[in-house]
């Protein structure tokens, strides 16, 4: 991380890239919590998105996204930040890297949706295992990304932070 990476309260722009480089989506957010290795960023979504499991999340809505650059996921969280039952949704990654103002992670397919009485789902096993192939993982990826779920279960679970609302 450099100097121009960002202060908290800053405007950022995330990137959500694929295994090969190439940028899969990104977006604009502010950097809220800049306490390596916890960075906290509300983002904005600034048109309509119909979504197969959080359906339809309108305009001007709010997600608050949890990074840790020392860890295989990120947590976003649906809902006003006082709202007790949010829903959450899960990306396992590889490690995040905030430089420039520029938060990009590596998306690597398997997503885990945490619904508002914290059951869970693991989806998208199919694409991490297709992708896998493509791109000829190696095993200390697959590795990491199973375990990234397990960790994240066990959170869920106990309703550790983020999931302690």
């Amino acid at each position: 991380m450099d100097e121009s990476s960002g202060q908290a309260g800053e405007p950022i722009i995330v990137s959500a890239l694929k295994y090969d480089g190439r940028e899969h989506r990104n977006w604009h957010g502010q950097l809220v919590v800049n306490d390596p290795p916890l960075l906290i960023v509300d983002a904005l979504f600034v048109e309509d998105v119909q979504h197969d499991l959080l359906g339809a999340i309108s305009k001007g809505t709010v997600s608050t996204e949890y990074y840790w650059l020392d860890r295989w996921y990120n947590v976003f969280r649906f809902g006003e930040k006082t709202q007790q039952h949010a829903t959450f949704y899960c990306n396992i990654t590889i490690p995040p890297r905030l430089e420039n103002r520029t938060l990009s992670y590596v998306d690597l397919d398997i997503d885990v949706f945490v619904h508002s009485d914290f059951t869970y789902e693991v989806l998208d096993l199919d694409d991490f295992k297709t992708h896998g192939q493509l791109y000829s993982y190696p095993g200390e990826i697959i590795s990491c990304a199973n375990q990234a779920v397990e960790e994240l279960k066990a959170m869920i679970e106990r309703h550790e932070f983020p999931f302690d609302c």
